[in-house]
């Protein structure tokens, strides 16, 4: 890569324990030069409502101001009942106002969906996909990444067991940095 890109990591679970959160930094230390991370706190955000635009708690502010300076997002999260938790979606809605004011216009984006179920989170993965292309976010179509059994594919103290998954996480971080870079100019 020619350039470094500030990358933003948002991560849907908000459980200390939170397996996506462990394989968010697994993964992102599998990432190529040229990427750099910041793991972008969501759980303190307060519910949006227009209303508290007339005096915007710092959470927000604090939150627009980080995502704005990123040159991309990737997205790490659980399915909580076919979708994505509710703070991340609420994070999504605090970016994206005030209207034509959107934080997440034009950035790079990936998705990462993981479970211990075998399911891997599918429908969570394709509900958030509905909202980015909403914010106009350019979303990595491949290689996909949903994450099954991830329980099993962490050790205590986050590291990858796997040899194949960890050879396809490093591919997908991989095609992620290309991503950015190919949408640099977007």
């Amino acid at each position: 890569m020619s350039e470094t890109f500030e990358i933003a990591v948002l991560v849907g679970s908000l459980r200390k324990e939170s397996l996506n959160r462990k394989l968010a930094e697994a993964m992102t230390a599998l990432a190529p030069d040229g990427l750099s991370f910041e793991f972008v706190t969501i759980g303190d955000l307060p519910l949006y409502n227009e209303d508290l635009e007339a005096d915007v708690p710092d959470a927000w502010t604090r939150f627009r101001d980080t995502i704005k300076t990123k040159q991309g997002v990737l997205f790490f999260t659980p399915e909580y009942n076919r979708s994505v938790p509710g703070a991340l979606k609420n994070a999504l809605d605090v970016g994206s106002r005030p209207y034509g004011q959107s934080v997440w216009d034009k950035k790079p984006a990936a998705i990462v969906t993981a479970s211990p179920g075998a399911l891997a989170a599918f429908g969570a993965n394709h509900h958030l996909r509905q909202s980015l292309v909403f914010l106009n976010m350019p979303t990595l179509q491949q290689p996909e990444a949903y994450i099954g059994q991830v329980n099993k594919l962490l050790s205590e103290d986050g590291e990858i067991v796997s040899d194949d998954t960890k050879s396809f996480l490093t591919t997908f971080m991989n095609a992620f940095a290309s991503w950015v870079e190919r949408h640099k100019d977007y």
